[in-house]
């Protein structure tokens, strides 16, 4: 790929963005191709947040307020992806980016398997969804004090 059909391809990940809905491009040939592309855009602006927060003496609090703060800044790219997020061409990628997200907290090992990983990813990434439950499960792994 030179570097015209990055531009061609960057600029029509934009415009699905903003128009809030899959359409299929010369760009992308299938729905599959561009929610794939859709979610290489999310784990970029995703990854190297979660990097510098597990560095973070709070690991777990710092992963969280990172995943919601790439959230936050990409609304309509992360609307997209939920509202598809049953698709198969997003499962392995769901899965290696809940797995990031355990490992990164704190909440699961490299050595531990793959769905134990994916598993406390997706539990984590379902309680930072929700404020309330969100503060419960936290003040429960982090003690105060």
């Amino acid at each position: 790929m030179g570097w015209a059909d990055y531009y061609r391809r960057r600029d029509a990940l934009n415009s699905v963005i903003e128009r809030g809905e899959l359409a299929i491009t010369d760009e992308f040939t299938s729905t599959g191709e561009l929610l794939q592309a859709l979610h290489h855009r999310w784990s970029l602006r995703l990854a190297g947040r979660v990097e510098l927060a597990s560095l973070a003496e709070n690991q777990l609090a710092a992963v969280g307020a990172a995943w919601r703060e790439a959230a936050g800044e990409n609304l309509d790219l992360r609307r997209l992806l939920d509202e598809h997020a049953d698709h198969p061409a997003l499962r392995e990628v769901t899965l290696a980016e809940r797995r990031m997200i355990a490992t990164a907290a704190g909440l699961a090992d490299p050595q531990d398997g793959a769905d134990e990983q994916a598993g406390a990813g997706a539990a984590f990434v379902a309680m930072l969804r929700n404020g309330s439950q969100r503060r419960r499960f936290l003040r429960r792994l982090v003690p105060s004090g």
